[in-house]
C-alpha cells in the first residue's frame, strides 16, 4: 500500500517523522540522543551495511517508531563510519539497539529480534507506547473526506489492529464500502456496531450514508431527473428525487439547492419532507462540511423569515 502510506504521510504534522527517525553522527550524538532522551525515548540502532541482519531489524524498528508517532526517537548510527560511541558502550557485534532515557543508556539488545520482543523491551524501558488512535482517526477521516478511498481503507484497518473495537473506525470503513458502492457490506459492519455507539457522530453520519445511498437506487435517471424539474418546476416529488441522485452523485451543493429551492415553494409539502432531507444530509455530510454549514444557515434564514 505504499500510495496509501504516503497519501496518509502527507496529511501528519509535516517535519515530525523525520525528526523521529534520524542518522546520528559523532558530533551530534550528545545533542540528538543523549539531550533528547530527556523528552522522550531515543533508541540508537548501530548497524553497517554489509550487515544482513541490520537490514531485517531496520524496518521494523522504522515502524515500531512510526506508530508511536512522536513518542520514540531512533538513531541510525553507521559504525563503520563512527566506532567510538560503539566501543565506549561495549558494542560488540551487530546489530545492536540501544536504549538512553533521562540522558542515561538504560538498557539495550542484539540480533535482530522479532517486533513483539522489541515492543516489550521498549516497554520496559519507557511504559506501553501505544500510536495515538484519534490523531490516526482524524488522519483517516481527512482522507475520507479527500475522496482517497485505499489510504483511508488503510488508515482505518490500521487503527482497528490497535483497536478492533473503535467505532469510529468501523464506520469509516462503512462510508468507504458505500463510495465504491457495496452497500451490503457497509450494512454489515454497521449492524455489528453495539447499540450504545450507534448515535456517536460517525457511526449516526454513516447510517444516514447508507440509508441515502439505498434511497438513491430507487429514484430514477439523474438526467431524467434534471429534465424533469426544468420542464416543470412545480412537480415536488422530481425534485426531492433529484436532490437524492445529486447527492448520491457527489454534487452537495446542487442537492442542497434543490432541496432549499423545494422548501421555499412549499415547506409544508410531504409533511416537510424537504426540511427532514436536508437534516439527513447535513448528519451525513457532517457539522463543520462547507454545504452543511452554507445550507443550514440558508435554511434558517427561511425558518425564520
Amino acid at each position: 500500500m505504499p500510495q496509501a502510506e504516503n497519501t496518509l504521510a502527507s496529511l501528519t504534522n509535516g517535519g515530525r517523522a523525520a525528526a523521529d527517525l534520524i542518522d546520528v553522527t559523532l558530533q551530534g550524538f550528545r545533542s540528538e540522543v543523549m539531550e533528547e532522551s530527556i523528552r522522550r525515548l531515543v533508541l540508537v540502532d548501530f548497524w553497517a551495511p554489509w550487515c544482513g541482519p541490520c537490514k531485517q531489524l531496520g524496518p521494523v524498528l522504522e515502524k515500531i517508531v512510526k506508530a508511536a508517532r512522536g513518542k520514540i526517537r531512533l538513531a541510525k548510527m553507521n559504525i563503520d563510519q563512527y566506532p567510538d560511541i560503539a566501543q565506549k558502550l561495549g558494542i560488540q557485534s551487530i546489530p545492536a539497539v540501544v536504549a538512553f532515557r533521562d540522558g542515561q543508556m538504560v538498557d539495550g539488545f542484539m540480533g535482530a529480534l522479532p517486533e513483539s520482543e522489541i515492543n516489550a523491551f521498549i516497554e520496559r524501558c519507557a511504559g506501553p507506547v501505544g500510536p495515538d488512535v484519534e490523531a490516526l482517526f482524524a488522519d483517516a477521516q481527512a482522507l475520507l473526506e479527500a475522496g482517497d478511498n485505499d489510504a483511508a481503507e488503510a488508515a482505518y484497518f490500521g487503527i482497528i489492529e490497535h483497536d478492533p473495537a473503535h467505532a469510529g473506525a468501523l464506520a469509516g470503513l462503512a462510508r468507504v464500502n458505500i463510495s465504491r458502492g457495496k452497500l451490503d457490506e457497509a450494512k454489515e459492519i454497521l449492524d455489528a456496531i453495539p447499540a450504545n455507539q450507534a448515535q456517536i457522530a460517525p457511526v449516526a453520519a454513516a447510517r444516514a450514508a447508507l440509508a441515502l445511498q439505498e434511497q438513491a437506487g430507487s429514484v430514477g435517471d439523474l438526467a431524467y431527473l434534471l429534465a424533469r424539474v426544468e420542464n416543470v418546476p412545480t412537480d415536488h416529488q422530481a425534485r426531492y428525487d433529484l436532490a437524492v441522485a445529486l447527492n448520491a452523485a457527489g454534487r452537495r451543493d446542487a442537492a442542497a439547492q434543490e432541496l432549499l429551492n423545494l422548501f421555499k415553494r412549499d415547506r409544508a409539502w410531504n409533511d416537510g419532507a424537504a426540511r427532514k432531507l436536508l437534516l439527513q444530509l447535513f448528519e451525513s455530510w457532517g457539522p463543520i462540511d462547507p454545504t452543511t454549514l452554507s445550507a443550514r444557515r440558508q435554511l434558517s434564514s427561511l425558518l425564520f423569515s
